[in-house]
């Protein structure tokens, strides 16, 4: 009996231990350091309460976009400089810090992408300013080898301030870590490449590109989680193109909406774009002087939006947000605010409410996730 006790006792201990380590996360805050910051941020978050306390920093320049690789133990950041970087990381998953391995060049001026293909062999980088694109091997410590492709975008589009030449804005894998989709900014594109993860080589797929319209400016793009469907925000109209994703990986275009408020009038500059992890909801973000967060309903069948509402961002220039692992909290970062609004998602109806809980971070641009053992 008294076996059979202790035996009882130590399942719930473990039980609840696990139950406790599945409530934290870690947040991984990448930031611009030309004002206050200093580097990447680590919190550790819980997804029951939405509240955070600070872990540690890693020093970097302009570490603006992060990638975390499938196993979670790099952790990867462009250098938004000119010229650029790349820098890894490894994650001690036991006291939450960050140690830099080893970096290399971006191959292109301003990177702002990130990606580490499913193997967790590759990173692929997007420039910015340049109009470049960089593969490079992940090594057996998780360092980055020298890039074994490099591939040059050039063209430009009707907003001659904007658009004056190529701009790639997001280097996304489909599902099948086949397809490469590479929204550019400054040719009014997604162009569409065939991945080799075996080689770490690009080629134009059979349909190298789809055009949005003139002036639209491809930003970043979210694919659905059953893999049918993509969606685009397109920064310098403030609106969302919605894609079937064929089986060679093209983009047919399904729709295109406002992911603005509906009766907003001001400057556009919409940001990021996500469906959430039930894919029920699709949400972006709205800079200029929106600072909205807009929000869909995604029709399962056709994969269509239909408008439900807005939420302010509580906050200046909405750049990134993103959902945490247990998908109940929408997390902003105010990039202009130095700080991050915390809030909680209606599974019902999509709608978002204040936490009331702010992460202080100066200059925060994207959020990422590792969970904490």
């Amino acid at each position: 009996m008294i076996k059979t006790s202790f035996t009882l006792l130590l399942v719930q201990a473990t039980v609840f231990l696990f139950a406790q380590s599945s409530k934290e996360q870690y947040l991984l805050i990448g930031t611009y350091t030309s004002g206050n910051s200093e580097a990447v941020y680590v919190y550790k978050f819980n997804s029951e309460t939405g509240e955070c306390r600070f872990i540690s920093t890693a020093k970097s320049s302009n570490p603006s976009f992060l990638a975390v690789s499938p196993d979670k133990k790099f952790v990867y950041a462009v250098n938004e400089d000119d010229p650029g970087e790349v820098t890894s990381f490894s994650f001690n998953k036991t006291d939450g810090r960050l140690k830099q391995l080893n970096q290399q060049p971006s191959h292109g001026r301003h990177p702002c992408y990130i990606t580490v293909d499913k193997t967790g062999k590759w990173v692929i980088v997007g420039n910015y300013s340049s109009g470049t694109i960089a593969v490079y091997p992940v090594l057996q410590d998780g360092s980055l080898g020298k890039a074994t492709d490099t591939v040059l975008h050039e063209g430009s589009s009707v907003n001659t301030d904007r658009q004056e030449a190529a701009h790639v804005h997001a280097t996304v894998l489909g599902k099948n870590n086949k397809t490469l989709y590479v929204p550019d900014l400054g040719m009014d594109k997604v162009m569409i490449y065939s991945f080799d993860s075996k080689t770490g080589k690009l080629k134009e797929a059979a349909m190298p590109f789809v055009m949005t319209e003139a002036g639209a400016g491809p930003r970043h793009l979210d694919i659905h989680p059953n893999g049918k469907f993509a969606y685009l925000m397109e920064e310098l109209t403030g609106s969302v193109s919605v894609y079937k994703i064929e089986k060679d990986g093209y983009l047919s275009l399904l729709q295109n909406i406002s992911g603005l408020p509906r009766d907003y009038m001001g400057d556009v500059g919409s940001a990021d774009i996500h469906v959430s992890p039930d894919g029920k909801f699709l949400y972006c973000s709205n800079r200029g002087e929106s600072n909205t967060i807009g929000i869909f309903s995604v029709n399962a069948a056709t994969g269509e939006l239909s408008w439900v509402n807005y939420q302010s961002t509580l906050g200046k220039k909405p750049r990134n947000f993103n959902f945490d692992p247990s998908g109940n909290f929408l997390l902003v970062a105010n990039q202009d605010d130095d700080e991050i609004v915390i809030f909680k998602i209606d599974h019902k109806t999509g709608l978002l409410t204040d936490t009331g809980t702010r992460v202080r971070v100066p200059k925060p641009v994207c959020i990422k996730w590792i969970p904490a053992e």
